[in-house]
């Protein structure tokens, strides 16, 4: 049909053409939803050509396509909109032409003409005018067309150009099809306003997937910021959670977490089971998958949309036939080139149902005309969902956190473990000493009592009264050997005496006395079943003895009797320190016996007695103090192992940086040169160039540009010194004495401590002004003067924070130093300053015959007391809250410049006017060695 256009048609004509062009401008620049634009599109086109149908034709990735966008007038053509057509509806010369020409097709039915309408030109690639070129059409195409009821029909392709890439070449999209149930002529000029739709799509359709592609970023980095959180949470990383955050953000129905170390398993969701292995049989630890494992590298991992056409999971895959899981992503986790674990993420499978424009069979049906369009449902089954490359390059990153994250938190406990080793380590030690202290006392007891007295009785009563309830036994008594009797007992119960008590000889003969006097210990468990006579078990028996031990009390070369310790209530297993006890009253028993004769070597003995005891309590206290002071040096040592750890890991990337911003900068001056000489030498550049220009202001980015890569420059520079700060003050490389630059360990420590010099709403902050002399390198142990370090600038911080607001110290005579031309008072630096905020004063110079290093470190604090001076450098003494210290600090801090250094360290101060450590220490380690610290630096 041929439609004859009046001027004032003509002249509407054009109106309406730039009101569709100007409706689908708005509509794009307005939204990015695609399917909101595309609805928009086929709408405003169909009413512009006042056709029956317009549809957006959309290919798949297999080649068929599907109509995504319709409109129809009054359902005068049916609707094919959610219908998918085969590949072969389509040929692949087509295709090529819509892409290579950009080719529009118009079909005549009636006539049987198909109009051809390249848009560029193939040997040049240039715009071609909109010319339509006719030729006879396929009749096959025609009784396509005829069984859609369609007369009339106008193909354009719809290409996208991934605006990511600049080199990327356009590819077909879709089609943008118009059809119509009569005859209709296609005029020049409105298939010029459709090709400007179709384009205007086209950067509808990019700008759609740069939303997607940046809200697909924004996900991942959101889901990584959770998943770190989750696990940097020392002590307590929740590798669970984090598990299901990971499993949540991949879609995932199910997941574990395996670490190889300690066999540790995490699950969450649908997991396999091995039908053939036990109920609590792991994956991990099959012999396939560990093979499979060892052949991995880090960085690499494997995903799979259909494991069970995986060759290496033909084994595994039966433990996954119950459930649902078809979809399987695997990432090894490595840290520095150690196999930490495997982290497993499964998908479900799902089934689809495409509707189909007719059934779709492979057979020559296929190449003559679809006359039938009723519906066909096609179910597929068993289908995964594709690993895309942004989530490969997700699970690359999650896996460098989780690795890090495991090899940390298996550090920390393993740190735990043997603090709590040498915690019950020194605990058990501790016991043992207090059992011996407790020992010693009974001993010394026993002691005093022979020397206060000379009467052999009292002093043997009291052996027996004392052991008894030590050995919590039922009866203790002593057997005389020359009188056949029981001369004193101890008894805890009604039982039978055996005071005055003799034995019969016959139950005992004189292989006894022998082997007592030879020093035999005999301990009986039980009477009932030991190898003793039957005159003998059945004396003891009388006595109601169930179990005995018996110790010989020998003098000289004379067995003068026994001390013999009975259990009547039921069999007793006698131990080691119960004998060793009653072997040690033995003695004091035969010393007892001498002492009339042996009063001065008696004397001697409770003396080493006691000086023993004495010296058992000072064990005691000096274990107790090496305990805290281990707790204290195995803190400093992990601080120093995780400030050296992040130093570490901070320097290889800002190094990097640092190295190549020099050639930016060289490079970016360069590009500024040539573009002043484009400006000095084309002064009158082409109006676009000119409207850029002045759209990003030119001028400001030549002037800014070069400020930035300065800022960069700048910002590395304070990367890299804090780094280098962080590694001086860690030390962990020079445990040994050598010549070090202290400063850089004061400001290392201040670098550390920065965080609580910073003010805040309940504090201000605090002013630290250092006044550094030209000192040399100091030869000494730098880990532990940088441990003296922080523990006065820490003191310094916890005074300043206890006090009352007031910060002048009123002292200034106390840090004015009297050294000719260069002296410099404190007090005038605070006048420059505000007498409010709290202030540290860090000075240091040579002492006057350059062979000492003078250090002064001072705060305009409270002060404290004499009484708290005197006691400030003694162990476990402090004024700070409970919990708040272990007073170890000062007392190591001591050790460390005196005993360790040979040098001297005093304390300055007095109520309201501050405090002062005044530190000396020698440039040279003296020729002497000095007294050396039983704790390693």
């Amino acid at each position: 049909m041929t439609f004859t256009k009046k001027p004032n048609e003509l002249q509407q004509s054009l109106v309406v053409q730039k009101s569709l062009l100007y409706r689908m401008t708005k509509q794009i620049r307005r939204s990015l939803d695609l399917s909101e634009i595309l609805a928009t599109t086929v709408s405003q086109v169909r009413l512009f050509l006042n056709v029956d149908r317009v549809k957006v034709y959309r290919f798949n990735t297999g080649g068929s396509g599907e109509v995504i966008a319709e409109s129809i007038h009054e359902q005068r053509l049916p609707s094919l909109l959610g219908l998918n057509f085969p590949v072969d509806d389509i040929p692949q010369a087509a295709r090529e032409m819509f892409v290579l020409l950009r080719q529009r097709s118009i079909v005549d039915v009636p006539n049987g003409k198909i109009g051809l309408s390249p848009l560029e030109s193939i040997e040049s690639s240039k715009h071609l005018e909109s010319n339509i070129y006719y030729r006879q059409v396929d009749s096959c195409h025609i009784q396509y067309l005829k069984a859609m009821g369609v007369q009339s029909s106008l193909v354009m392709p719809i290409l996208h150009t991934d605006l990511q890439e600049q080199s990327a070449k356009p590819k077909l999209w879709g089609l943008l099809v118009a059809h119509h149930s009569e005859p209709r002529e296609i005029l020049k000029r409105e298939l010029k306003v459709l090709q400007e739709v179709t384009d205007e799509v086209g950067i509808a359709i990019a700008q759609s997937n740069l939303l997607t592609q940046s809200l697909t970023k924004q996900e991942r980095e959101a889901t990584i910021n959770r998943v770190t959180t989750l696990l940097h949470k020392l002590p307590t990383i929740e590798l669970q959670k984090a598990l299901e955050e990971v499993i949540t953000g991949f879609g995932g129905v199910g997941g574990r977490l395996h670490i190889e170390q300690n066999q540790e398993l995490y699950t969450w969701g649908d997991q396999p089971k091995l039908p053939y292995e036990s109920d609590d049989s792991i994956i991990e630890q099959h012999l396939v998958w560990q093979e499979w494992m060892a052949e991995c590298k880090p960085g690499n991992v494997w995903a799979s949309d259909d494991l069970y056409k995986e060759p290496r999971l033909r084994v595994l895959a039966l433990g996954f036939r119950s459930t649902k899981i078809r979809g399987l992503m695997v990432i090894p986790l490595h840290y520095r080139e150690k196999f930490i674990g495997v982290l497993s993420i499964f998908r479900s499978e799902f089934e689809t149902e495409v509707l189909w424009a007719g059934r779709c069979e492979q057979n020559r049906r296929q190449v003559l005309p679809q006359l039938s369009f009723e519906l066909w449902r096609e179910q597929k089954k068993g289908q995964s969902s594709e690993w895309k490359p942004e989530e490969i390059l997700l699970a690359q990153a999650l896996s460098e956190h989780f690795s890090m994250a495991i090899e940390q938190h298996q550090m920390y406990k393993e740190v735990q473990m043997l603090n709590a080793n040498l915690e019950l380590q020194v605990q058990e030690q501790t016991a043992e000493l207090e059992k011996s202290l407790l020992l010693a006392k009974v001993l010394k007891q026993v002691t005093e009592h022979i020397r206060r007295t000379l009467d052999l009785q009292t002093t043997l009563q009291s052996i027996v009264r004392e052991v008894r309830p030590l050995i919590n036994s039922d009866r203790v008594l002593i057997f005389q050997m020359k009188t056949k009797s029981v001369i004193v007992e101890e008894m805890n119960g009604n039982w039978q005496s055996v005071l005055g008590l003799n034995a019969p000889g016959e139950c005992f003969p004189d292989e006894y006395s022998r082997l007592s006097f030879q020093g035999r210990v005999r301990a009986i468990n039980n009477v009932s079943t030991a190898a003793l006579s039957d005159c003998h078990r059945e004396f003891l028996q009388s006595l109601q003895v169930q179990a005995n031990l018996i110790v010989p009390i020998t003098i000289g070369v004379e067995l003068w009797g026994l001390i013999i310790a009975h259990e009547c209530e039921a069999p007793r297993d006698w131990q080691d320190a119960e004998i060793d006890l009653l072997q040690q009253l033995a003695d004091q028993a035969a010393i007892a016996i001498q002492q009339a004769q042996l009063y001065e070597q008696t004397y001697n003995a409770e003396t080493e007695s006691r000086n023993q005891a004495v010296q058992l309590e000072h064990s005691l206290n000096e274990l107790k103090e090496t305990q805290l002071k281990l707790i204290q040096i195995e803190k400093m040592s992990g601080l120093g192992q995780l400030v050296a750890g992040v130093a570490h890991e901070i320097n290889n990337p800002v190094n990097f940086i640092y190295g190549n911003l020099c050639h930016a900068s060289e490079y970016t001056e360069q590009l500024l040169e040539i573009l002043r000489l484009y400006q000095q030498h084309y002064a009158h550049p082409h109006s676009e160039i000119s409207t850029a220009i002045k759209a990003m202001d030119f001028d400001f980015l030549l002037e800014d540009f070069p400020k930035i890569i300065n800022s960069m420059q700048v910002g590395t520079d304070r990367i890299r010194s804090i780094v280098l700060s962080l590694r001086n003050f860690s030390r962990l490389d020079e445990s040994e004495n050598k010549r070090v630059d202290l400063h850089e360990g004061i400001d290392s420590t201040l670098l550390i401590l920065q965080h609580r010099l910073k003010g805040n709403a309940e504090f201000p902050r605090i002013e630290v002004i250092k006044d550094y002399g030209n000192i040399p390198l100091v030869e000494c142990y730098a880990g532990q003067m940088n441990q003296v370090f922080m523990n006065i600038i820490s003191n310094a911080i916890d005074a300043l924070g206890m006090g009352n607001g007031e910060w002048g110290i009123g002292n200034e005579e106390m840090i004015t130093e009297d050294n000719g031309d260069n002296e410099y008072n404190l007090s005038l630096v605070l006048r420059e300053h505000s007498v409010q905020v709290p202030t540290i004063y860090i000075s240091t110079k040579l002492s006057v015959d350059n062979s000492r290093l003078l250090i002064r470190i001072i705060d305009n604090g409270s002060g404290m007391s004499e009484e708290v001076k005197k006691r400030i450098f003694d162990p476990f003494y402090t004024t700070k809250p409970v919990g708040k210290g272990t007073g170890l600090g000062l007392s190591i801090s001591y050790q460390i410049i005196v005993e360790k250094h040979g040098g001297i360290m005093e304390c300055i101060s007095e109520p309201g006017k501050g405090t002062e450590f005044w530190i000396e220490i020698p440039v040279k380690p003296p020729a002497t060695p000095t007294k050396i610290l039983a704790i390693s630096p």
